[in-house]
């Protein structure tokens, strides 16, 4: 049945929600991190989504000819890079900070928290649509089963 390749398509949702929310963790976890391997203060990191190309059946033609045509999306989606930020770091005044310069301020990374909660609560949201229409695709699937019994 060639609808189960939308499983695929959700499935793709799902993984790349989670590598997003896995990404929003990590900076959350490092916003008072001053001293990084590569030094200086740890910057925070966004996922970048691109597209998945479709499979090439003739189901997944015809329905990629009408995408084409409307602006929409083929195969799903993934997380082709994760990205600095290169928004400026924050400078706070703690002369006895281990890390502080010459005039005593630490430079922060550039990690808001209610930033990364708002992105958090995007990315779930956009998971669990994603759970619900994959088990929407299984349902039918187990329909459709049925009818031939």
């Amino acid at each position: 049945m060639a609808f189960l390749s939308s499983l695929d398509i959700a499935g793709s949702g799902i993984t790349a929600q989670k590598k997003r929310m896995d990404i929003i963790t990590e900076n959350i976890v490092n916003r008072e991190t001053t001293r990084t391997e590569e030094g200086g203060p740890y910057r925070r990191k966004l996922a970048v989504f691109r597209e998945i190309e479709g499979q090439n059946t003739s189901f997944t033609k015809m329905i990629n000819g009408s995408l084409r045509k409307q602006g929409g999306s083929k195969g799903g989606v993934m997380v082709s890079e994760i990205i600095e930020d290169d928004s400026e770091l924050i400078p706070v005044y703690d002369p006895t900070h281990p890390d502080a310069n010459e005039e005593g301020y630490v430079m922060m990374p550039n990690v808001d928290t209610t930033t990364e909660m708002v992105d958090a609560m995007a990315a779930s949201r956009s998971y669990s649509a994603n759970i619900a229409a994959f088990e929407a695709i299984k349902s039918m699937a187990r329909e459709a089963l049925e009818l031939g019994k």
